[in-house]
């Protein structure tokens, strides 16, 4: 089952409701752009890739709801196009770290913006969120396949916060090596750390492998350093919601990886305790137009932290500091895998982007 698909018994956006993990998988239809909105930011679909598929069925959704004749949309085809792009809009910025999200929204839209008429908008982006959503499926599968080589039998992984099959449309980046390294008859088992405030490690990534009968403990996040420290971690694995070629180290021009808030503190781990740190991440995550100081790194609800669950965990005014991501400088990072192989940094455009072969094989 994929994590994000188009329902079209329900003509909408279906999905895996990951905010009631690990209780139980339930599904949830996004109806209007301001459902999938909603869910978007509050993490019931999650991850880069799904986000990429979010976006280009966003613009399917948006293409329908403009029509609707409760929306007040006159025939004219200047107002439709404009209705399009606002609801769109809408869904592009409902989460502002992750590059997927709005990429996808954006290439959606040039498919739209060529049509002729209302009912072709419709058919071309959901074809196009179609293909999207296939393309990332493949890419995983290629990721695995390299970057299982990276593994040998026995080998522990730690990842951080979820980079499977539930963030993307199906598979997974980090956790699609894993699988491929299963696939290929070697076996790897999995530290996954709960990583706080919203425990996608011990709700979603622990879920998820129990589900593929893969060997996984959960440990504090604090408690990544001790794990490395004992010799338990023979390699870190972790996915990506950009990768920008530009904006770090001295002069600006080392790669930085933005992923979930704690990878940053892993990275450094790693290097002291030479454990090889790995990024698993599509080409599509790759934003080499952008420097790393001109990414927003999203802040997340305070209530995030002050409550658990509906308890009070901090006083109810005390000040908080809840950034959903961290920057990881190129250094840090021993390989990147993307679907066109394993590379190493520095990060190069001209390979990254098939435009020479890769670093590393």
């Amino acid at each position: 089952m994929r994590t994000i698909e188009w329902d079209h018994d329900r003509d909408c956006v279906r999905m895996v409701d990951q905010t009631r993990l690990p209780e139980r998988y339930t599904d949830y239809h996004a109806e209007t752009v301001a459902d999938l909105v909603e869910s978007i930011e509050m993490l019931r679909v999650r991850g880069a890739p799904a986000l990429g598929a979010a976006g280009a069925y966003g613009v399917a959704l948006a293409a329908r709801e403009a029509t609707r004749e409760e929306e007040g949309v006159t025939a004219d085809a200047d107002d439709y196009a404009e209705r399009v792009r606002e609801l769109a809009e809408r869904v592009a910025d409902a989460r502002p770290t992750a590059v997927n999200l709005r990429s996808e929204v954006e290439a959606a839209l040039a498919v739209v913006d060529g049509a002729a008429t209302p009912a072709e908008a419709r058919e071309r982006s959901l074809d196009h969120a179609e293909a999207v959503a296939d393309e990332d499926v493949r890419r995983n599968r290629r990721i695995g396949e390299h970057g299982a080589e990276l593994l040998a039998d026995g080998d522990t992984v730690l990842t951080h916060c979820n980079a499977g099959a539930l963030a993307t449309v199906d598979w997974g980046t980090a956790l699609g090596i894993v699988y491929s390294a299963r696939e290929a008859e070697t076996e790897v088992s999995v530290l996954a750390p709960e990583t706080r405030p919203l425990n996608q490690g011990s709700r979603i990534t622990a879920t998820e492998l129990r589900e593929a009968d893969v060997d996984v403990t959960v440990l504090p996040d604090s408690a990544a350093g001790l794990a490395m420290a004992e010799g338990r971690v023979d390699a870190v694995v972790v996915g990506a919601d950009r990768v920008t070629l530009s904006g770090g180290g001295p002069d600006g021009d080392e790669a930085v990886v933005f992923n979930k808030i704690g990878t940053y503190e892993h990275a450094v781990l790693a290097d002291r305790h030479d454990v090889p740190f790995v990024v698993a991440a599509p080409t599509a995550t790759v934003d080499a137009e952008r420097s790393a100081d001109d990414v927003e790194i999203e802040r997340r609800d305070p209530d995030e932290l002050r409550e658990i669950y509906g308890t009070q965990n901090a006083p109810a005014d005390v000040p908080v500091y809840n950034p959903a991501f961290d920057r990881t400088p190129a250094h840090l990072v021993d390989h990147l895998v993307t679907e066109r192989g394993v590379f190493e940094p520095p990060l190069d455009r001209a390979a990254l982007f098939g435009e020479s072969p890769p670093t590393a094989e």
